[in-house]
């Protein structure tokens, strides 16, 4: 604890201090507690109310993505601006983002959720995902599969799903290796904002134990680097060499077994029923408990 600011680093109560000069043979200074107490302005005040109205819309964004299955960081930053401020403030806020939290803050106070009702099966869960990946890759090598997301950064949770970008001019190609496979798919697509122009791609969903989003690229698009809407950085694409790699340096034992065997112990228990088992399995009143528990305060 500093002279400036306690552990919270706003104030400090007031304390008698006596200062010794070692230069000069002058007596002991004696200080007077209104000479070194330091208040919290009216700014201090200020930031430190924005910073906790940030903590506690980032916990409210994160338990909407986690229990109520908002897909979207913007879309969960909305709807806990209009729960926890009311629908005035909320539309006041949409022109002051630096009131919102960023995606970073929405994904780390996710990932302590995640890790608080989970535990140790969210490392079991991502390398079977790891896994289940790597063989889809490896079906869809004509492709040039590259694995983006949350089972390349290892930031999985309940309800995280397996994202791959292809690469290829001809969807109807990519939908009879699919075929071949005797996968079940579904498409769509999606109208994405890049350069400030609006491009739409197509997207393939399949479930393989878990559900699989393949992103249809352009074959001359494997040389674009894009960014992660996250936290800004270049997203990079996993080839099916470099997760061969990262399963060994990061799942060693696992690793050392699928090898072996070719075969996922306890497959069953990440089925589509029980990987996506709500918090709605409990009482609604156990589950909130326990989340305001972990964050100390109602969210």
């Amino acid at each position: 604890m500093g002279l400036f600011g306690t552990d919270n680093g706003w104030e400090e109560p007031c304390a008698n201090f006596t200062t010794h000069s070692f230069l000069t043979s002058q007596p002991p200074i004696h200080h007077s507690p209104q000479t070194l107490c330091i208040k919290a302005t009216p700014n201090h005040m200020k930031t430190k109310q924005r910073w906790n109205r940030r903590k506690s819309l980032a916990q409210e964004a994160a338990r909407l993505m986690y229990e109520e299955d908002v897909k979207e960081y913007f879309t969960a930053k909305q709807i806990a601006a209009r729960r926890l401020l009311g629908q005035g403030n909320a539309k006041a806020l949409r022109h002051r983002p630096h009131d919102l939290p960023s995606n970073g803050e929405i994904r780390e106070a996710l990932l302590q959720l995640a890790s608080f009702h989970e535990g140790e099966q969210r490392s079991v869960r991502l390398f079977a995902m790891r896994v289940i990946a790597l063989e889809t890759m490896q079906a869809l090598k004509d492709f040039s599969p590259g694995l983006i997301g949350s089972v390349s950064t290892g930031h999985v949770r309940r309800g995280s799903d397996i994202d791959i970008h292809v690469f290829t001019d001809s969807l109807e190609s990519l939908e009879a290796c699919l075929e071949q496979q005797g996968w079940s798919y579904e498409t769509d697509e999606v109208l994405i904002r890049k350069n400030n122009t609006f491009c739409t791609y197509q997207h393939v969903h399949l479930e393989r134990v878990f559900p699989i989003e393949l992103s249809v690229h352009e074959p001359h698009e494997k040389r674009v680097v894009q960014r992660s809407s996250t936290d800004g950085k270049p997203i990079r694409r996993l080839s099916t060499t470099s997760l061969q790699a990262l399963l060994r340096s990061e799942h060693p034992i696992e690793w050392e077994e699928y090898v072996l065997t070719q075969t996922l112990p306890n497959l069953e228990q990440w089925e589509q029923s029980n990987t996506y088992q709500t918090l709605a399995d409990q009482s609604d009143n156990e589950s909130q408990q326990r989340i305001d528990d972990f964050f100390g305060k109602k969210l």
